[in-house]
């Protein structure tokens, strides 16, 4: 089975979790970390996008991810 490459590094994953207090993280959470991260970012990218877009705008702003994040 092939593995689900995706965009953020799983170490990145891991010291997210160790600095949430983890002693250890299995690799399994970390994928897992990532692919719900990478879901929600996802999400928050197209909304970001559309508010742009209703904006007038080709450039997506912090204040765009900002709202569509809430």
């Amino acid at each position: 089975m092939a593995e689900k490459k995706g965009i953020l590094p799983a170490a990145a994953m891991e010291r997210l979790l160790k600095k949430s207090g983890a002693a250890r993280v299995s690799n399994d959470a970390k994928e897992k970390m990532k692919e719900v991260l990478e879901e929600v970012a996802d999400e928050i990218g197209q909304r970001a996008v559309r508010l742009a877009k209703h904006a007038g705008r080709k450039t997506v702003k912090g204040t765009d991810v900002y709202e569509a994040s809430k």
